[in-house]
């Protein structure tokens, strides 16, 4: 699941960690137990869930552990909450021992198999100790990390290189020192490294995150690209309004054009609102945006991702399904699914964008994209790969981050996040690492093009569209 990124801020790590829990609910079995009550693993993800006695718990597992990780409540039939309020179903499928999970928010579902009891690393106590964590760090990303082959990096090399520097008297800055110089070379921005949260406060006492060399953490840009847009691509633009919390701008350009700024698939209605929410203010914009009257009359539109933090996939198909009269695939979900062999993925799951009801755009768009595009601004860029229509993006390629997060905890208290899924298009490839590539290259935010008060990226698009 994907809600945040790994250059999230402080608040929204909080809310990742909630949402690592992988999702549950069914229809209603008997009135005395559930048909989806007993253990279960997930095919791929490392996860096996308990749920009995109204309560769900997650326990993240690996070769060498096991970690309970979060728990949800029963609040409906099948329906279970999380602390955090987020909503999880588990569906049985004819078969008492093959079941499925989804998160609410979540595209894409999680197949789930029946255990006759939990694994012996589950019922006893674990080690907790510097060498233990490291263990379970390293073993995480051996079995879940897909990328290693195409990052050129040699995990057991790292493992034989690091392991022995650790030792039972290592220090906790010592050891966060080292996962971090660990994953450093991956230049991933869904790879993070936790520190614990000695507060309790939900916030950690440090993160290492990074991104892509060459590239910018959105919110390093967000605050002053705004301004700069707003003073110099709309000047003469008519109707400027922002909503979503000033997440989403949209403003009528001169030329029967019309440009959308989303800034993030997310934090629309506040840190702690329900996915529901978050989805009832994103229609609340899109009904005015693309209201009955502009879609009749608009030439052109221009939605500007350059700075977006990612969110959740889930409302990138839901605006997506705004711009077209068809149905078609966005893309295909897929995890590592054997954690000998990274080659080895569950069966890909297609994911669709479906029309949505109302008035919809199915006129020209010009996307922009720049490497701060970041995670679902990236998987809402490939969604938009195939729409019916003319679709072109303009800019500098995407981050290269489409995975959902997974957030492991570790022995010590410390927890990291990691990539385990790829996105495929229709034929089947990829484009974690180097991003989305656009059709037509333009600088994007330099500081050349600050100093001289040009966005090319911007007016290549308005000129696209014209043409």
């Amino acid at each position: 699941m994907r809600i945040v990124t790994a250059t999230a801020t402080a608040t929204a790590l909080a809310t990742a960690v909630a949402l690592a829990l992988v999702g549950a609910a069914a229809p209603a079995a008997t009135a005395h137990q559930p048909a989806t009550d007993g253990i279960w693993r997930t095919d791929g993800y490392g996860t096996v869930l308990s749920i009995r006695d109204g309560t769900l718990q997650e326990y993240q597992t690996t070769a060498v552990s096991c970690i309970a990780g979060d728990t949800a409540r029963r609040t409906g039939p099948g329906a279970y909450t999380t602390p955090g309020r987020t909503v999880l179903t588990v569906r049985t499928r004819g078969d008492r021992d093959r079941a499925s999970v989804r998160l609410d928010g979540d595209v894409g579902e999680r197949n789930l198999r029946r255990m006759s009891e939990l694994p012996d690393a589950c019922t006893r106590s674990s080690p907790g100790g510097p060498l233990a964590s490291f263990d379970v760090f390293w073993q995480s990303f051996e079995e879940n990390y897909p990328f290693f082959a195409a990052k050129g990096i040699d995990w057991h090399a790292v493992r034989d290189r690091y392991r022995p520097t650790v030792h039972e008297g290592t220090t906790p800055d010592e050891l966060f020192a080292v996962f971090s110089k660990m994953v450093e070379p991956l230049h991933d921005a869904h790879v993070a490294v936790l520190d614990v949260d000695a507060d309790g406060n939900g916030i950690p006492d440090r993160v290492f995150a990074q991104v892509r060399p060459g590239t910018v953490r959105p919110d390093k840009l967000d605050a002053e690209v705004k301004k700069f847009v707003v003073e110099r691509d709309l000047k003469n633009a008519r109707n400027l309004q922002d909503f979503a919390a000033g997440r989403i701008t949209y403003a009528d350009l001169p030329g029967g054009q019309g440009y959308l700024r989303i800034s993030g698939f997310g934090g629309y209605a506040g840190d702690e609102a329900s996915y529901a929410a978050e989805l009832a203010e994103l229609d609340k914009a899109l009904d005015t945006i693309l209201g009955q009257e502009r879609t009749r009359h608009l030439k052109g539109l221009v939605i500007d991702l350059r700075i977006n933090g990612g969110g959740s996939d889930a409302m990138g198909l839901h605006l997506a399904g705004r711009l077209t009269d068809t149905p078609y695939l966005a893309y295909s979900k897929r995890a590592r699914n054997d954690p000998a062999d990274p080659t080895r993925h569950t069966r890909p799951q297609p994911l669709y964008v479906t029309p949505a009801q109302g008035p919809r755009y199915t006129g020209p768009v010009a996307v922009l994209t720049g490497g701060s595009t970041v995670s679902a601004g990236e998987t809402f860029t490939q969604a938009l790969m195939d729409r019916p229509g003319r679709t072109v993006r303009i800019g500098q390629p995407t981050q290269g981050v489409f995975s959902d997060v997974m957030v492991r905890k570790l022995p010590n208290g410390m927890s990291v996040w990691l990539p385990n899924e790829e996105l495929l298009t229709r034929s089947g490839r990829t484009f974690d690492g180097a991003g989305i590539p656009p059709h037509l290259t333009e600088p994007v935010f330099t500081t050349e093009e600050f100093d001289r008060n040009k966005d090319s990226a911007f007016d290549r698009a308005v000129k696209v569209l014209r043409d």
